[in-house]
């Protein structure tokens, strides 16, 4: 398995001009094909930070998409804007700030394009270097179940997430097609059920939480196994969303089950402050898989040292074999599309750090 020591999580900052075109877009003033092409010069832009910052892995940095989940809702039939579906955020205080859920689930799903398919192929032809997609998981759809109006549209949240799992598996075999090396699952659903607050909102939704994560990682695992020459990768964070966040709490709770179970060969984990607790459940990481450390953070304005970085690469180490680690921001930068605040100048100084730390930390 290839390392890729110095790795992105996927989300990049969105320029100005890319949300202008897409508020342009929405309101009937700017065509398709027009958008199409200031969407394709963000991508641009987003790959040439990449490489100017020196990372082994490059993503589209999620420039088509509104919030990082959002091609199901928008390659399919079946979703729409309704009431009554939303979910807590905390703000950096901790305080809860309630959001809407961008959809909720009306009806059977019906595919009308691929989800991701048109952000690979672009992405492909745009750079030499390595590549990867970012999907979410199949449980983060759980997010766009609504009680009282889904079970229209399936009878059951099993038989819904069992639908979902399908389109993700179709979903893969295509990027796998196209060449695709690296496909990264996104899961801070996971991330989430290590809170209690948001475990009772999982329950609310009809979910059992205490059953997720184990039925989550059986879902991905039907996908991955399909694909024994990808690299997969399973990235689980604690929300991410204008600063805010979703869920504290270290990953104890599930770690025998969670990194045990899953066949995704690289765990991109989140480290960046106390809401991630310690180290200490990296030692239930199996020995044939990666640690991708989240160690700098994409929620404060702040710039950390490679001193700093060093040394709790070093501290991890105590818990998985330094040659199975490497390094990665905390989480994307815009997670939804009006992105975290931090600049484009910070988000550069931050993805330098990941590559300059990588390449002192693993030399060879």
């Amino acid at each position: 398995m290839k390392p890729y020591r110095a790795d992105v999580i996927g989300s990049m900052l969105r320029p100005d001009y890319l949300l202008q075109a897409r508020a342009a877009h929405k309101a009937g003033e700017l065509t398709p094909g027009a958008f199409k092409q200031i969407e394709d010069r963000a991508v641009d832009q987003c790959i040439a930070i990449q490489e100017g910052c020196g990372v082994d892995i490059v993503a589209d940095g999620e420039m088509r998409r509104n919030v990082f989940s959002s091609q199901l809702a928008e390659a399919a039939e079946g979703f729409r804007a309704i009431e009554g579906n939303s979910v807590d955020w905390f703000t950096m205080q901790g305080e809860i700030d309630t959001s809407p859920v961008t959809v909720g689930l009306v009806e059977r799903i019906r595919m009308k394009r691929s989800l991701s398919a048109e952000e690979y192929v672009y992405l492909r032809a745009g750079t030499s270097l390595p590549t990867k997609m970012t999907l979410p998981s199949p449980t983060m759809y759980a997010y766009f179940w609504v009680p009282g109006v889904s079970e229209a549209a399936y009878p059951s949240v099993e038989d819904y997430m069992a639908h979902v799992t399908e389109i993700l598996a179709d979903e893969v075999a295509e990027l796998v097609r196209l060449g695709c090396p690296y496909i990264q699952f996104d899961a801070p659903e996971f991330g989430m059920l290590l809170d209690d607050h948001q475990k009772e909102w999982f329950r609310a939704k009809g979910f059992r939480p205490e059953y997720m994560v184990h039925d989550g990682i059986d879902m991905l695992n039907s996908i991955i196994d399909a694909h024994p020459d990808t690299i997969f990768g399973l990235h689980i964070c604690r929300g991410n969303d204008a600063n805010r966040y979703m869920a504290a709490g270290g990953y104890g709770e599930y770690a025998k089950d969670l990194f045990a179970r899953t066949r995704a060969q690289r765990l991109l984990l989140e480290f960046d402050d106390e809401r991630s607790g310690d180290f200490a459940p990296l030692a239930e990481v199996p020995d044939d898989k990666f640690v991708v450390l989240g160690l700098i953070t994409t929620k404060f304005p702040r710039q950390e040292t490679e001193q700093e970085v060093k040394t709790r690469v070093g501290e991890a180490a105590r818990y998985v074999d330094m040659e199975r680690l490497a390094l990665s921001t905390q989480c994307g930068f815009a997670s939804v599309a009006k992105g975290n605040n931090l600049g484009f100048d910070l988000q550069e100084t931050k993805l330098g750090l990941v590559a300059r730390a990588a390449r002192a930390l693993w030399p060879d």
